[in-house]
């Protein structure tokens, strides 16, 4: 895991996240990227004057925030990026490569309503990279347990797997399994991919109308640090993909939680 992206929106909690991130990063001496999206139209001749001093001010801000954490001699690169927050990933994951996004949700209070809000749903559903939603004021520690559940055994690239097994080995992490039988589940699905399988020694199997819900009947029993899942366009979250957004009524959990993408399956 060399690149960590952390996109730094308007909250004032995003030193929180980003210190996170840093202190994630340094176990694996990784790079992090702080990034901000701003957008600048302009229907006259300055539109590059305009842009430039608004990436000017953008940048300013970024390192008034990245001078609130401690940065643990941790290499941190500032970026920004004129346009929709989407494109801008994908164009930095091509340039660089990034590895993990790191993300708050949109708030931990039970009365809000909303898990993910419009832009970091836009995130997790959008883009193919994995993505850890990190709650808002989480101090890192090791990670020790990890849950990881998933209504589908296939996974046909083993390479999606590869952040999961960084933090496994990089903590020495014991990873439990989850497969969840929901309805219309087919016989290929409750065949476990066998990179997946060697991943941990306890595979547990239920029977519910979602995942989620699987996962929240396991939950307290092995109360893991983090909960690894897949974002399919049939798994996890199976309808909330259709929108952005994503509510607490449908998904809540108060730890890390790793989102790998197989969307491309």
């Amino acid at each position: 895991m060399n690149n960590i992206l952390v996109p730094i929106g308007t909250s004032p909690n995003s030193s929180n996240t980003l210190q996170y991130a840093i202190d994630f990063a340094a176990n694996f001496g990784a790079k992090v990227f702080v990034m901000d999206v701003f957008t600048v139209t302009s229907g006259t001749g300055s539109l590059a004057n305009v842009e430039e001093k608004v990436a000017r001010s953008s940048k300013e801000r970024l390192k008034e925030i990245i001078d609130k954490t401690d940065t643990k001699a941790i290499e941190i690169k500032v970026a920004t990026y004129n346009g929709d927050i989407i494109s801008g990933l994908k164009s930095i994951d091509k340039e660089i490569g990034i590895d993990l996004i790191i993300i708050a949700p949109r708030s931990n209070a039970i009365e809000d309503e909303l898990y993910l809000g419009n832009t970091s749903g836009r995130i997790v559903k959008q883009t193919n990279i994995p993505t850890l939603i990190v709650p808002k004021g989480t101090v890192f520690k090791p990670v020790k347990r990890i849950m990881t559940a998933f209504g589908s055994g296939i996974v046909k690239r083993n390479r999606i797997l590869n952040p999961l097994i960084a933090i496994k080995d990089k903590f020495r992490a014991e990873v439990s399994l989850l497969l969840v039988k929901r309805p219309g589940y087919s016989e290929e699905d409750l065949q476990v991919n066998t990179a997946l399988l060697d991943l941990s020694q306890q595979l547990n199997m239920t029977e519910h109308a979602t995942t989620y819900l699987g996962v929240l009947e396991h939950f307290q029993k092995e109360q893991p640090d983090m909960l690894c899942v897949f974002r399919r366009k049939r798994g996890f979250f199976k309808k909330l993909w259709e929108k952005n957004t994503v509510p607490k009524s449908e998904f809540f959990v108060s730890i890390p939680v790793l989102v790998l993408s197989v969307k491309k399956e």
